[in-house]
């Protein structure tokens, strides 16, 4: 397996440090190594705020015939690890993943990332990562995967809701109003997510679910105004239900007593 030192096409802070990849561009094998049950941060997405980095583990197994010497695995955002715009690589010193040995054959092989606001990420790299593995059994056989594992990087969401006026008389008009915002990487700060629909919903007071009443949609600024009608003591709130690069939430429901 011929090595060389591949560098991504990066602009300003995300500069990545150079790494090591073996020189095939596309998947390449030898032999009977295998990699599989790729997980990324135990199955649930990477969320990141405005600020700051977040820390997470990658793991996966896999087998040699004759055991296992060495696995890697590098993350990046792009159409291929050649043509990445942005990535990661593993926290340790060689940047390679620890490998605990299962049985003669098998390895469960893991390591953290840590992506970062501004630095690694920017707005436009926010959806879609993948995951590029190379593995390499004892007797000199290896497997390189472009991707084995799909996974998001999505930037955190904010969502408020009031309510007003309180208390009401039943059968007036409530107007509520919100706000959906989302991580600005780029400026290190939220800013409103535009032209989204988001759902007014409402839970009776004593209940544990709510009730959709309509959907409305965000304004260019990410606000929210709407109005519906004083029925009963209970909770206004707004629910946002995601996007590939931002995760769906929910306002805190905000009490209506009506009278």
């Amino acid at each position: 397996m011929r090595i060389r030192v591949l560098g991504a096409a990066v602009t300003g802070a995300l500069a990545l440090s150079a790494f090591a990849v073996p020189a095939a561009q596309a998947d390449d094998s030898r032999g009977d190594t295998k990699i599989s049950d790729v997980v990324v941060n135990g199955g649930k997405a990477v969320v990141v705020g405005a600020t700051g980095s977040k820390t997470f583990t990658v793991s996966f197994t896999v087998t040699d015939d004759s055991g296992v010497d060495w696995a890697q695995a590098i993350l990046y955002h792009g159409p291929s690890i050649d043509e990445a715009d942005s990535g990661a690589v593993a926290n340790s010193s060689d940047g390679r993943s620890s490998c605990t040995k299962v049985d003669a054959t098998k390895s469960t092989c893991k390591a953290s990332y840590t992506v970062t606001a501004r630095s690694n990420l920017i707005n436009k790299v926010a959806g879609s990562w993948k995951v590029w593995a190379v593995a390499r059994g004892k007797d000199s056989n290896f497997v390189q995967k472009d991707n084995v594992k799909s996974f998001p990087i999505q930037r955190a969401s904010k969502l408020t809701a009031n309510a007003a006026p309180e208390p009401v008389k039943k059968g007036r008009t409530i107007t509520v109003t919100g706000a959906l915002t989302r991580a600005n990487w780029d400026a290190a700060k939220y800013s409103g997510y535009a032209t989204q629909p988001v759902k007014l919903q409402f839970r009776k007071k004593g209940a544990s679910t709510y009730t959709t009443l309509k959907t409305v949609k965000t304004d260019s600024y990410g606000n929210l105004k709407t109005t519906t009608t004083a029925s009963a003591d209970g909770y206004y709130r707004f629910s946002f239900a995601g996007t590939s690069t931002t995760p769906a939430v929910n306002a805190a429901g905000d009490l209506v007593d009506v009278r």
